[in-house]
């Protein structure tokens, strides 16, 4: 029977929400084996002087439990 973990992560861009949830994955993917997917949570955004500066993306990970 499979095991299937979820961990939660917040990636930071100054580029667009998907960078920011790339770079949560590739972050993830170097100390985890097994990773299934993701779920998209929330984005939200930093803005300074009426401009984005910052793209913020909350993901959950799901990964294979290796027994």
């Amino acid at each position: 029977m499979a095991v299937i973990k979820t961990i939660d992560l917040v990636g930071v861009s100054t580029e667009s929400w998907r960078d920011a949830a790339n770079k949560a994955l590739d972050e993830a993917t170097k100390t985890l084996r097994g990773v299934e997917g993701f779920d998209v949570l929330e984005t939200s955004a930093m803005v300074t002087d009426d401009s984005i500066t910052e793209y913020r993306t909350h993901i959950r990970i799901r990964f294979r439990i290796e027994r």
